[in-house]
């Protein structure tokens, strides 16, 4: 039966980055195909409130993802809760946030970024992806047996178009930094290795990139980002969970290295 191949009953997910809007997302798609998931971010009562509400014998663990000894309790919780770690999805990623609207414009400028924030952005968006891969990865690959996904963005594939940060009066609002897209390529990049390096050890490593997800944006940002969109319009928050659920699960058995871009169209053009 076809639904079988998309079943993750009796399967363990760790997803980092867990409490934010893709993250949840991505753990109600999983508990929802059979996964018992184990809810990892900064605030571990959270996350253990958070697992409680998806029940399926779901766990909630705190983790720092840049920290080699914090992933590593974290596989040591998991290990002694479930037989294996059979799904990992790289979720976790900081974007840049400045403090008000007269530093965002001139501080997300490339001429004045900030070294520190291109350093912190890449702390947790490159390293703390490659701790939980190698980590957490190994273990799969001393079992010969896992589905790892990394999370990117469309902008890993394209660069960033800045007029969509410009209002209807033509004011620049904001320029989208120079860390994020470096990041996401880098995801990209690392999966291929990655995938390249365990495909001989049953591990497959594959990337989901999403598109924009439309969240209180202000209303020109969303009409810009729509009229650039072939779908014409922003993802919901709940548009990934096939797209999840697709590569974590057996339909994408023979599937490794790949960059899976959900979208709406955006970079077709």
């Amino acid at each position: 039966m076809i639904e079988n191949y998309f079943s993750l009953k009796n399967k363990s997910a760790i997803v980092t980055g867990a409490l934010g809007l893709l993250g949840m997302q991505h753990c109600f798609a999983l508990k929802e195909a059979g996964a018992s998931v184990i809810v990892c971010d900064q605030d571990e009562n959270k996350c253990r409130q958070f697992a409680n509400e998806l029940g399926n014998n779901s766990m909630g663990i705190g983790v720092d993802i840049t920290g080699y000894s914090s992933v590593k309790n974290l596989l040591k919780t998991v290990q002694a809760h479930f037989e294996s770690v059979d799904i990992l999805v790289n979720n976790a990623a900081i974007n840049d946030k400045f403090e008000d609207a007269d530093s965002a414009i001139e501080l997300s400028k490339f001429e004045n970024y900030p070294l520190e924030l291109w350093e912190s952005s890449l702390k947790v968006n490159v390293t703390g992806m490659f701790i939980c891969c190698q980590v957490i990865g190994s273990e799969m690959a001393g079992r010969k047996s896992g589905s790892i996904i990394n999370i990117a963005s469309t902008y890993g594939i394209v660069a960033p178009d800045q007029s969509l940060y410009r209002d209807k009066e033509g004011v620049q609002h904001f320029y989208k930094t120079a860390s994020y897209p470096a990041a996401k390529g880098a995801v990209i990049s690392f999966t291929k290795f990655l995938a390249s390096y365990w495909g001989n050890k049953g591990v497959r490593v594959n990337v989901l990139s999403p598109g924009g997800v439309e969240n209180f944006q202000d209303q020109f940002f969303v009409e810009n980002y729509s009229s650039r969109t072939p779908l014409g319009r922003m993802a919901k928050s709940c548009d990934y969970k096939g797209s999840l659920i697709f590569l974590a699960s057996d339909a994408s058995s023979y599937m490794t290295g790949a960059n899976l871009v959900v979208d709406g169209g955006f970079t077709i053009w």
